[in-house]
């Protein structure tokens, strides 16, 4: 829906004709327009961001530009030759840097990849956005280890190696971002490049607190890299146990399924639905005379909410949707108006549940699984995700969690629900039909152990990082405010 807005007061005869809105606008000097860059948008202007550089740049010292603290730069434009997975390196695109699970779905040929070796990055890098949603800044962990990496993240090496820690929680500050949004250029996609970070204004830090930073940095690169390898740990765990699976036909080129196997249940006439992985999984557990259960019988609970008008205000409850969801450490930019919901408080969550993603492509977030901890308690969750109440005298939360996102043996089970052609959908009726294998009690609680351990590590790594970031905005306001 497209709303109109009038810049000027109503007619008497018609004061509910339009809404009104004052046009936002300041003057500037003709002169602000002709050096650097030589900006034209006014959106350049009119952010928050553009009034901080401005009050940072004012002062005759004490601060620096980026580009002499630190060397940034970008590989050249990607050029490479997709391949199978089996004969190719792993590609990730920016936005996938961030998930909490990256998973490539694009293998490069990397004899015919142009500058492959400045493709990979080492742990502890820190990244930058610079295409779409510019100035996400992360630092490089475990899961981007032998993994090429998009040209849309710019690099940035501290030249110093104390002031690594210091540069990362700076570039993840609300008031740097607010700078960098401000530089950003471009109509429909917003670019930033290696010259608007070397622009960038840094306040100088105390030499006191540079070790502060760097155990920050250090600290949340540990735990974040610890919880990826307590992950790895439980679905080895799992694979273990299962061991391999072995399709009787080949989906790409073809399969067939009995026809009686079409006109029971849901009468599912979908071929992703009978793919032969998920039925080569089911056999499986049969084989090993292992139990399956539906997983409605392990649970309080499957559901999803009603759609409302979402009306975002200042004053609202943080907002977070499967995109925030399934990131690392996202910055929660929107807020929700609860009222306008009949029953808002059906839409917030409990530590212990899980949620699953379920809407979106097959190949992407649909279906994915998160662990909810004591930090979503507080936020207003999308309609549009499907909640997962365990049954904890049945099952435990991180053995639940494990089974329903191993890439392997939970995944092919959950997303042959999906349906739909441009979107696909889960619904949470054929959710609660998908089988959980069962285990020795030892072993479901070896996986459990460490996937409620590893959502822990995350969580704790979150907190760090924004401590950090929150004492580098006062590092920034006490420059600003300082006589």
């Amino acid at each position: 829906m497209v709303e109109r807005a009038r810049l000027s007061p109503p007619r008497p005869e018609a004061p509910n004709a339009w809404p009104w809105h004052e046009a936002k606008w300041v003057s500037l000097p003709a002169s602000t327009m002709m050096s650097g860059d030589r900006r034209l948008e006014a959106d350049n202007y009119l952010g928050t961001g553009y009034g901080v550089r401005l009050a940072i740049e004012s002062r005759k010292e004490g601060w620096s530009r980026l580009g002499t603290l630190a060397r940034t730069w970008q590989p050249s434009r990607l050029k490479g030759i997709q391949v199978s997975r089996g004969f190719g390196t792993p590609f990730l695109a920016a936005t996938q840097v961030f998930d909490l699970r990256p998973t490539p779905r694009k293998f490069l040929s990397l004899e015919r990849t142009d500058d492959a070796k400045n493709r990979f990055v080492r742990s502890g890098l820190i990244l930058v956005t610079c295409s779409g949603s510019v100035g996400r800044t992360i630092l490089a962990y475990r899961p981007l280890e032998g993994v090429l990496v998009s040209h849309d993240l710019l690099r940035v090496e501290p030249l110093n190696s104390d002031h690594w820690g210091w540069l990362y929680a700076f570039l993840r500050s609300p008031k740097c971002k607010a700078i960098m949004t401000a530089a950003q250029y471009g109509h429909v996609i917003k670019h930033l490049e290696v010259s608007h970070l070397d622009a960038l204004p840094v306040p100088d830090v105390d030499e006191d607190l540079l070790p502060e930073f760097t155990r920050g940095a250090e600290q949340v690169l540990n735990k974040r890299d610890t919880a990826f390898d307590l992950m790895k740990e439980a679905e080895d765990l799992l694979d273990n146990e299962i061991g391999p699976v072995k399709p009787k036909e080949n989906a790409e080129v073809g399969f067939s399924v009995r026809s009686f196997a079409l006109l029971g249940g849901r009468r599912r006439l979908e071929a992703a639905y009978h793919h032969p992985t998920a039925d080569a999984i089911l056999k499986r557990f049969q084989k090993l005379n292992l139990a399956s259960e539906p997983l409605r019988e392990v649970t309080e609970r499957i559901w999803w909410l009603t759609r409302f008008k979402r009306v975002f205000g200042d004053e609202g409850m943080p907002y977070m949707s499967a995109d925030e969801l399934f990131s690392v450490n996202p910055s929660i930019t929107k807020r929700v108006m609860v009222e306008q919901a009949e029953t808002p408080e059906d839409y917030y969550v409990k530590a212990g549940w899980l949620v699953m993603a379920c809407s979106g492509q097959t190949y992407g977030l649909n279906g994915s699984v998160s662990l909810l901890d004591k930090r979503h308690e507080q936020s207003f969750f999308s309609h549009d995700i499907v909640r997962i109440m365990p049954r904890k005298d049945r099952i435990r939360p991180g053995y639940l969690y494990a089974v329903l996102g191993h890439p392997r043996l939970g995944r092919p089970l959950v997303i042959r629900h999906a349906y739909g052609t441009s979107i696909p959908h889960l619904d949470p009726g054929d959710v609660a039909t998908i089988p959980v294998v069962r285990l020795a009690e030892e072993v479901e609680n070896a996986i459990a152990d460490r996937t409620e351990k590893a959502v822990s590590l995350r969580a704790e790594a979150d907190e760090i990082e924004n401590a950090s970031a929150a004492r580098a905005e006062q590092v920034i306001d006490d420059f600003l405010h300082a006589v």
